[in-house]
């Protein structure tokens, strides 16, 4: 049985009462008698102690446990918080055949996040491209040391402006490539959620779940899966989503899928490499996987549901976000691209009557539980209100 907190008020009730029983014709409760401010003075302490005492057995196990006191629970497992990193791409700018684009050059995205380059070029045929590398801004020195990476992922073609004009070349650039790896710092519970994993099933060579605990291990990576033989004898599917870092792709990594290129056989790469986020994980990966294992990390495709609700044609815009905000989250704990599986229609249907306003709705489409196939991660589609 839980220990039940005293509160404030009760603490005060309570020195009061054990003044008063306690020195006869003494009331305890007086506003201003040195007796009854005394006894406020300690059951606020008394308060304190109280909260003091939660917040150790808070950090006393892992289950629990916050900030530094979790990175300690964590690292006992050798789990460590994941720090913010930067996107990399490449930059594109016309110019003047000769011209120099030197390292180090600073250019700005349309909203004012800073980039610069990290190798020297040169324009030839009237353009210069440039490798270029996201520079991390200090946004909260408590809550976020290292600044926000996810924001610098840009799809292809942005528009990048020099900071200060550079001799022979044009203000305006393009994002030639689309900027991926970048990733917040890790939050509380995704460290937790890891470190958890860790305890559940320690590393065991290469078992199923140790390729979900080094694709989750991957900055911005917040679900993984993993697929034995996915890809025939010898083969490992690893699956990934971004959920945050590339929120604008709906979660889905920006790449394309395939190997490491430190997989090498007698003829070199065994089999495609991989591009952008998938390169990312694929590259941690590799370092940690058996020897003969061909690794192979995959985006999941998105297998589009479409919802019709009956019985709440009338409900608000608020409730429909809600509901919409109830599908999604059932996909994010029950979707996997793992065949054998299902969303649960039940869970849909309580998560929407948890839902202040929707008594009486009915689910008539689908009609039953969302098989999980391979490959394919569901995601919501349109949400239809009918009478």
């Amino acid at each position: 049985m839980p220990f039940s907190r005293p509160s404030l008020s009760q603490l005060r009730a309570q020195v009061a009462a054990d003044i008063s029983s306690g020195i006869p014709g003494a009331d305890g409760l007086l506003r201003f008698s040195n007796l009854g401010v005394l006894g406020t003075t300690l059951a606020g302490l008394a308060q304190l102690h109280y909260g003091y005492l939660d917040w150790i057995a808070l950090q006393a196990t892992p289950y629990t446990a916050t900030d530094e006191y979790l990175e300690a629970w964590a690292a006992l497992k050798g789990i460590t918080r994941n720090p913010a990193t930067a996107s990399t791409g490449t930059a594109t700018f016309t110019g003047t055949n000769g011209s120099v684009l030197s390292s180090g050059t600073q250019m700005v995205r349309g909203d004012g996040y800073l980039y610069q380059s990290t190798a020297t070029g040169t324009v030839a045929s009237g353009t210069v491209t440039v490798p270029v590398t996201a520079v991390l801004p200090v946004i909260d020195a408590v809550n976020n040391p290292t600044g926000s990476g996810a924001a610098s992922n840009t799809p292809s073609g942005t528009v990048l402006t020099l900071q200060s004009p550079v001799l022979g070349i044009q203000q305006n650039g393009t994002a030639a490539t689309a900027y991926t790896g970048g990733a917040d710092v890790e939050t509380d519970d995704s460290l937790r959620t890891r470190m958890l994993q860790r305890y559940q099933a320690p590393p065991q060579g290469g078992a199923l779940a140790d390729y979900v605990g080094w694709a989750l291990a991957v900055p911005g990576v917040t679900r993984a899966w993993c697929a034995p033989n996915g890809f025939g004898a010898g083969t490992v599917v690893v699956y990934v989503m971004l959920d945050t870092a590339e929120a604008g792709n709906g979660g889905f990594p920006v790449g394309t899928d395939g190997i490491s290129p430190d997989d090498q056989g007698p003829n070199g790469p065994r089999g495609t490499i991989a591009t952008g986020d998938q390169l990312t994980v694929a590259n941690t990966i590799i370092s940690e996987q058996p020897v003969t294992a061909l690794v192979y990390v995959c985006a999941p495709t998105a297998n589009t549901v479409d919802f019709t609700i009956s019985g709440i044609s009338t409900a608000p815009t608020s409730v429909r976000t809600a509901i919409q905000n109830a599908i999604t989250q059932i996909f994010l704990e029950q979707g996997s691209p793992i065949p054998g599986t299902s969303v649960e229609l039940s869970a849909i249907e309580a998560a929407i009557a948890a839902i202040a306003g929707t008594s009486g709705f009915v689910i008539t489409a689908p009609a039953g539980n969302i098989a999980n196939a391979t490959g394919k991660l569901p995601v919501l589609g349109t949400v239809s209100y009918v009478t």
